[in-house]
């Protein structure tokens, strides 16, 4: 592709995702803030015991999207419509599945998972009621999540940034007026968070309306082979939200027994913000996702090296600049969720979110590399990154280092887990995938013949 041209795609894919990806990411900062203004410390813990279910949704829901969003792009060029089709279809099929399931685990056993996920009897209710309120809009969630990442890959990036926008700007909207205006509390926090989604499709459903869409429904038998080909694309992804859930889970089980609720709420504001820093990075990987599809489907090698050179140095002055901001600023942030102005919750908050950030570099770099492995099909080298920096080593790490230095520990287990990772991911790329981006020097005879 002529680079002049790259490069504006480059800007406009980017600049749109990472607003869009900031954006939905306040869906858990808005209820994080107004619960904690609300509800206190004891809401602030119910909504962080929660909080994996989120990673769940959003992993499955990625696993599809991105999966047969990649799929899509790679054969968006050299295709016609029904085999588009056939992609987008059996992508919704099976995200419909693992809707279901959602379905049925809030109207049976929300409670039994509210147990497990460590919810105590003083916050239990609190946890419960957010929990299946989550699991029974989940194919809102899923559907939304499929649906941005199809939008996005259709030439509409733009259409799906204003969804996401709109979505988080109703989720705030409804945040204040369901938790002070009609005091429904956590129920209150846990519904608006739930309509968002709504908002998000019905925007999104305008790309359909206008016809200039590649893709469709079509109902049809679904094709196993092909959705076992999108799970595989879209492996890494699900691997990474779900790794997410399961430290979120075993990092308050920690912290409880070390520091009860009180260290839960401060990890719930140093998880939350993580959430929306970490959109920033997700955001870079939505936009060159497409592009580097795209791409890999030409064969253009140079984009590709184009594409994933500005992507990390992109990736590296906004880790510079997070952390610089956290470190100096991280008294008023922890302030902010504060609203019982509880000294031991502000120590650790504090503490917690200087120490946790030093992993920034690496999840930048990480996420990066993860679906610049997908794109090029290579989900193999993806799903070992995933599985490395979100169980094969957060998880013992978190209990050694839990032990050696108490609640420290536990601040210090993701910077060494995203640093281990990173060096496993450049070293794949040195080894595997280099050689074979790398331009080849043309043989002196050939251009002598041309």
């Amino acid at each position: 592709m002529y680079l002049p041209d790259l490069k504006q795609d480059f800007r406009k894919y980017v600049f749109l995702n990472m607003i869009g990806s900031f954006g939905i990411s306040l869906y858990i900062l808005a209820d994080t803030f107004f619960i904690a203004k609300g509800l206190g410390t004891e809401g602030l813990a119910a909504l962080n015991l929660a909080l994996p279910v989120f990673n769940f949704l959003n992993g499955f829901g990625l696993m599809f999207g991105i999966g047969g969003s990649t799929k899509f792009s790679i054969f968006y060029c050299h295709t016609d419509r029904i085999e588009t089709d056939q992609i987008f279809t059996n992508t919704i099929l099976g995200m419909l599945n693992i809707a279901l399931i959602f379905e049925i685990l809030g109207l049976f056993f929300s409670k039994p998972i509210t147990l497990l996920l460590g919810a105590e009897a003083h916050v239990f209710e609190l946890t419960h009621e957010y929990l299946k309120m989550i699991l029974l809009f989940s194919p809102a969630f899923l559907l939304n999540q499929v649906m941005l990442c199809f939008v996005r890959n259709d030439s509409a990036p733009r259409l799906a940034t204003a969804a996401m926008l709109v979505s988080s700007t109703v989720n705030v909207i409804l945040d204040w007026n369901f938790i002070f205006m009609r005091h429904m509390g956590m129920k209150g926090a846990a519904l608006a968070t739930c309509l968002s989604p709504l908002f998000s499709i019905a925007v999104m459903s305008l790309h359909v309306a206008s016809g200039w869409n590649a893709f469709q429904f079509r109902f049809q038998k679904p094709s196993f082979l092909m959705i076992r080909e999108i799970i595989s694309l879209g492996f890494s992804n699900f691997v990474t939200e779900l790794a997410a859930g399961i430290v979120i889970i075993v990092f308050n089980i920690l912290i409880l027994k070390l520091k009860g609720n009180t260290g839960v709420a401060a990890y719930g504001i140093v998880a939350n913000i993580a959430i929306v820093i970490i959109s920033l990075y997700t955001g870079i990987s939505y936009g060159i996702q497409p592009l580097m599809s795209r791409e890999h489907g030409a064969h253009d090698k140079k984009a590709l090296k184009y594409l994933l050179t500005e992507s990390l140095k992109l990736s590296g002055i906004i880790s510079l600049m997070i952390y610089l901001w956290i470190f100096f600023t991280s008294s008023g942030i922890a302030g902010i969720f504060n609203s019982e102005e509880n000294l031991q919750l502000q120590q650790m908050a504090e503490t917690g979110l200087r120490l946790y950030f030093t992993a920034i570099p690496f999840m930048g770099i990480n996420i990066i590399n993860t679906v610049f492995f997908t794109s090029l099909e290579k989900p193999k080298p993806a799903q070992l990154l995933s599985l490395l920096r979100g169980v094969i080593l957060v998880l013992p790490l978190g209990v050694l280092f839990s032990k050696l230095w108490d609640i420290t520990g536990i601040w210090l287990t993701v910077p060494a887990a995203e640093a281990i990772t990173c060096i496993t991911g450049i070293l794949i790329y040195l080894i595997q995938v280099k050689p074979e981006i790398t331009e080849k020097p043309k043989d002196p005879f050939e251009a002598y013949y041309d």
